[in-house]
């Protein structure tokens, strides 16, 4: 996917700290929604049981985003986004599908009138401290509704190259792309929403979040398709390869376990590409209710 080089300074970039270990288990605090498949693809790499990460991971609940005093002691030292987003291919790479996704987000929140605030990207490099607790590597690139921040360590576009079998810019893309769903679904309130439903009726929680997923999913379409003259040829594979990889049912296959739905979380390898292309084709926002349709 060509992206136009992009203003460092109109988009939020940080950096975090480095850390090592791998996923911690029983612990670690909690993260929000839009791992991409964290538990599956930590079961995949580190054989872990997908069952007994399943049951040490929660869902965020609206914690309280790091103070002002915080935020500054966090901000002493760190380099500028133009810095940051030079280190390597990967992060300038993810520096322009922000920008652009920032581009093609921010006119149609205006055009319905309601508040946009750009989500902030923050490398890191093993481990670091999110507004929703400590993340690893291991978890893959999530979204913190605390902090509206998206936590990536480029290193996992590696696995998704070599373990998962998902190549090129756009699976990267796509990634990013799915993450920044998550942010849409923020800001308009949709996982608040979600969280509630899924304390009053624990038994249909992953139910809830996989429908979360397959709207990110569909939303990360929808920007592929409003810069539909950005699509080279072949992208559209790449992006479809990409969610069959990281489907839950092909993630668990993979790892050696039986398929289990009732514990998918971020919906089966056709649901992942069905929704993704769903926003692709449709270029349309309006076409991703997953929460009302049975496709």
């Amino acid at each position: 996917m060509r992206l136009d080089d992009y203003d460092p300074d109109a988009i939020r970039v940080t950096e975090g700290g480095r850390g090592s270990g791998g996923f911690p288990l029983g612990g670690g605090g909690k993260l929000g929604c839009g791992t991409l498949a964290i538990v599956l693809i930590g079961a995949l790499v580190f054989g872990v049981d997908p069952g007994q990460m399943l049951g040490t991971i929660e869902n965020v609940q609206q914690q309280q985003a790091p103070t002002q005093s915080q935020q500054g002691q966090a901000q002493q030292g760190q380099r500028t986004a133009a810095q940051i987003c030079s280190d390597n291919a990967y992060s300038q790479e993810s520096c322009r599908a922000l920008a652009s996704l920032d581009k093609t987000w921010q006119p149609l929140f205006a055009k319905a009138n309601i508040p946009f605030e750009q989500p902030v990207l923050h490398f890191y490099t093993g481990g670091t401290q999110s507004g929703c607790g400590a993340a690893q590597s291991a978890m893959g690139p999530f979204y913190c509704p605390a902090d509206q921040g998206i936590y990536i360590d480029v290193s996992f576009y590696d696995q998704l190259d070599r373990q998962l079998g998902a190549k090129g810019d756009f699976a990267r893309n796509y990634v990013m792309a799915h993450e920044y769903g998550h942010h849409i679904q923020h800001l308009v309130g949709l996982d608040q929403k979600v969280r509630q439903a899924q304390r009053q009726n624990p038994r249909q929680e992953n139910a809830l979040q996989v429908r979360m997923e397959l709207q990110a999913d569909c939303y990360a379409g929808v920007w592929a398709g409003k810069n539909r003259d950005r699509i080279e040829p072949g992208d559209l594979e790449e992006g479809m390869t990409a969610a069959s990889a990281i489907g839950d049912d092909t993630l668990m296959k993979n790892a050696g376990q039986a398929v289990s739905p009732e514990s998918f979380t971020h919906g089966s390898s056709a649901e992942r590409m069905r929704w993704l292309k769903r926003g692709l084709d449709s270029g349309n926002e309006d076409a991703c209710d997953t929460f009302s349709s049975s496709g």
